[in-house]
């Protein structure tokens, strides 16, 4: 199929008008406010939430972003999502302000030109160090707020490849209406991210070691919300990118970027570090929404599912594999249903059927065609370790610059693509001091901690060792959120 061809079907969905109902990529589920679909991450049918039609940035307001700070960029790209009768346009500003009040550069997402052409968006300047707190910094503020006009209380249970679950701890710990259980893959991430997990110590977080990798804690969270009786009674939800409100919030920093580098006049091609998907499908988002992206081009290490989807049209699983961008060590990608949803046109019983044959024989049945119509705006490319080493020696040795190997593995990619004369912007997505090993297996530097977080390899650890079984899994959850609801 022609490029120009599959942009068009892609762009099929946008409105010009704001309609705040969500709709399950599965078909079956019934229709949602934005409220209602914070509360619960995933669709009763095991869908996954999206807005029923786009909403529009027209090209004055991308302009109009120029010279903001952050947070007023975030206020104005997440509005069309929340109805003013959840947030009015005083406590959004607010909301967005708070939330990246603590981050440590005052750009909050600074951009750092690394080539003729290129540029680096730094995303690792939260209090996890990691792209994952623009969205969940966000989110536990959102549950905050939802949750006390309601007077209610929810049990977060989320799964992590690394990030995710220090994020989402920091941002849920100490909030006196929620508990948080993260499962993270035993064995499978880094010491310093398994660490900002397991050295919180507050009354509401529960850390669990799975036997087993990511997908295998992923497939265990979403058993559990297939659970409906356990979701009704301990008040299920999630901040995996499952969640809506995830994807909504990493939307926008990619109009902040685009605002420095000449939107709306000129297109961009971003290229992101992704194993699940939900990073690169949040620009999908940003360009349903009007902002001017040539191509995206998704970055993946050895677990190249999504690279094998997009190059050669071929779905299928394969086993994980440890690498050094354990983020990325991922075979099931779970936002990938939401491009899926539109690429099939918003046929949710098709994307019901297409899912159910993907997991019961481990090769999504279409998949040449369904790459077909992607590629026209998608690219890939993938990075053995060797490569990314490479990578992170000569960006160092070239610019002085350090960087984390999932950042390099993007950098990588970037590089490997051809160039079409537009501005590339890649997401660097974590602090290399995240990954010391690699980037001093790289540059003999080995790279410092900042000083909030000096003292981590020090600091007493907790976490919950289980086997992988849902049923143990779920007993777990279960007495422990029935504790802290009685306590």
């Amino acid at each position: 199929m022609c490029p120009h061809i599959a942009l068009d079907r892609l762009a099929r969905f946008s409105s010009k008008g704001p309609n705040l109902e969500y709709v399950s990529t599965r078909g079956t589920a019934p229709a949602l406010e934005f409220e209602d679909v914070l509360l619960s991450g995933l669709a009763r049918d095991g869908g996954l939430f999206v807005p029923a039609s786009w909403p529009s940035i027209d090209n004055d307001d991308i302009r109009a972003l120029q010279g903001l700070g952050y947070a007023e960029i975030a206020a104005r790209i997440v509005r069309p999502f929340i109805e003013k009768d959840v947030l009015s346009d005083a406590e959004l500003k607010q909301l967005t302000q708070e939330t990246y009040a603590g981050f440590d550069h005052p750009d909050v997402a600074p951009l750092r030109q690394i080539d003729d052409d290129t540029w680096l968006l730094e995303l690792f300047h939260g209090p996890t160090l990691a792209f994952k707190d623009f969205a969940l910094q966000l989110l536990g503020r959102l549950f905050e707020h939802v949750l006390a006009r309601r007077g209610a209380r929810i049990t977060i249970v989320g799964a992590t490849s690394g990030d995710t679950g220090s994020a989402a701890i920091e941002a849920c710990r100490d909030r006196s209406n929620l508990d948080i259980f993260m499962l993270h893959p035993q064995g499978r991430v880094s010491e310093v991210q398994r660490r900002q997990m397991t050295t919180i110590v507050a009354d509401n977080v529960y850390n669990i070691a799975l036997d087993g990798t990511f997908d295998d804690c992923q497939d265990l969270v979403k058993a559990l919300f297939a659970d409906h009786d356990l979701r009704d009674e301990i008040g299920l939800s999630a901040v995996n990118s499952i969640n809506w409100a995830r994807i909504m919030g990493q939307t926008a920093y990619y109009f902040a970027a685009g605002a420095k580098l000449g939107a709306p006049d000129e297109a961009l091609t971003f290229v992101v570090p992704t194993g699940n998907f939900g990073n690169v499908y949040s620009a999908y988002v940003a360009r349903q929404m009007g902002l001017p992206i040539s191509r995206l081009i998704v970055a993946s290490n050895r677990n190249d599912i999504l690279y094998r989807f997009f190059a050669r049209g071929d779905m299928s699983i394969s086993s994980v594999e440890p690498s050094l961008s354990p983020s990325m060590d991922i075979q099931v990608s779970s936002n990938f249903e939401r491009l899926m949803f539109d690429l099939l046109d918003r046929d949710g019983a098709a994307v019901e059927e297409a899912m159910r044959v993907f997991r019961q024989d481990g090769v999504l049945p279409d998949s040449q065609k369904l790459s077909d119509d992607a590629r026209g705006l998608f690219e890939a490319h993938r990075l053995d370790d060797d490569e990314t080493l490479e990578v992170i020696r000569d960006v160092h040795a070239q610019s002085g610059v350090l960087v984390d190997p999932h950042t390099a593995v993007g950098i990588g990619a970037a590089r490997k693509a051809p160039r079409d004369g537009h501005k590339r912007v890649v997401l660097a997505t974590a602090h290399p001091a995240k990954f010391p090993d690699a980037v001093e297996k790289a540059t003999g530097i080995r790279p410092e901690l900042p000083s909030h977080l000096s003292d981590l390899l020090d600091r007493p650890e907790q976490a919950e060792t289980i086997e992988n079984d849902v049923a143990a899994v779920r007993a777990f959850v279960r007495a422990h959120a029935a504790a802290r609801n009685t306590g």
